[in-house]
Formats: structure tokens, C-alpha cells, sequence
């Protein structure tokens, strides 16, 4: 039996090869279980290869529209899963860091996990929020201006973070609440 929270809402994930299988499956699985959709934005058609660990790899799952298809007004929320190759790949990519930064703008809740975080910080959007991450992007969050905390989950300004696989129950969980939620421009002013 699902709840409803998220009934009608839309939710892009954006990930590449090298997705953190885990950090892709359970946030997935989580917001379908509220009620939502999810469709899985990557940088080709096809298909991306996701892995554990960085070193195993797992399933390959099919990408529903391209980052240049995809119209960040479609979508209710944004979804970042970890790995560290798959955030490592988006943020090398002009038009995937656009993407990010227009949810942002719009004032749609983020979540991102692990190594996630990496395109908050290289769009811009991790200085001055709270948040935090897998511990190697301790210092480049910090450099972005962020404040960089060691907790399970922190959540600031419509933005959710946390440290990796273990955290996933109180990352799923906040996730929800805020995609819930909705808009958040009116925090990021």
C-alpha cells in the first residue's frame, strides 16, 4: 500500500554512469512508494551503467529523456545520487549543471547523496547552505562556501544532503517531506 504525499508529482534523477546503484534504486523506490514518478535524466539515450562502490558493476537502468530534452518544468523535485564517477561526469557537463541550477532557481527541492553534492558546489548553490557529504568533498563544499557538517541528514533552504548508503532511511524520509512540500523559492531569497 502506498501513501499519497507525492501523488502527481514528478521527480527528475539525474545521473550518469557510475551511479551508486543503491543511492539511485532506494531514493527511486522510495518516492514511487509516496505516489510519484521518477524519470531518470542522463547525458545520452540508452542506458547508464550504475555500480557499487565505484568498483562493482551492477544493473544498467534506462534513461527516460536526455538532459537536453528534459524541461526542468516538468519536474517537482530533483534527485542527485552519489557514486564517484556518475557526479564526477555531470559536472563536467555545461547543459546537466544548468539543469541543476535551474531547479534551484525554480525553487524545487534537491536532494543529493554521497558524492552528490559536488554539482551544489560547482553550480553555485552550495554557498551558504548547510549541508553535508561524503567526507573527501568536505573541503571543496567548504571552499564553495558551504557549512559543512558530519550529521545524517541536513536539510537547508529545500536542500537535502547526506553521507552516503547508511544514511539512506533519514535521507529517503526527508526527501519525501521535502518534495512534499514543493516550492522552496520563497526560503532561498
Amino acid at each position: 500500500m502506498t501513501n499519497a504525499k507525492l501523488q502527481g508529482k514528478k521527480i527528475a534523477i539525474l545521473a550518469a554512469d557510475g551511479v551508486e546503484e543503491i543511492e539511485l534504486t532506494s531514493p527511486r523506490q522510495a518516492i514511487e512508494e509516496a505516489g510519484g514518478t521518477c524519470e531518470l535524466i542522463s547525458l545520452k539515450s540508452g542506458q547508464i551503467q550504475s555500480m557499487k562502490g565505484d568498483i562493482e558493476p551492477q544493473a544498467k537502468y534506462s534513461v527516460d529523456k536526455t538532459v537536453a530534452e528534459a524541461n526542468i518544468a516538468d519536474y517537482a523535485g530533483l534527485l542527485l545520487p552519489g557514486g564517484t564517477v556518475n557526479p564526477d561526469t555531470l559536472r563536467m557537463d555545461k547543459a546537466a549543471m544548468q539543469f541543476v541550477r535551474d531547479a534551484y532557481d525554480r525553487g524545487l527541492p534537491i536532494a543529493a547523496i554521497c558524492h552528490g553534492p559536488w554539482s551544489l558546489s560547482e553550480t553555485g548553490i552550495a554557498g551558504g547552505l548547510k549541508m553535508t557529504s561524503w567526507p573527501s568533498l568536505k573541503h571543496e563544499l567548504t571552499l564553495a562556501g558551504a557549512e559543512w557538517v558530519d550529521e545524517e541528514c541536513v536539510t537547508d533552504k529545500g536542500v537535502v544532503t547526506s553521507r552516503n548508503p547508511d544514511d539512506l532511511p533519514a535521507f529517503n524520509k526527508k526527501m519525501i517531506e521535502e518534495f512534499a512540500e514543493g516550492d522552496h523559492s520563497s526560503r532561498r531569497q
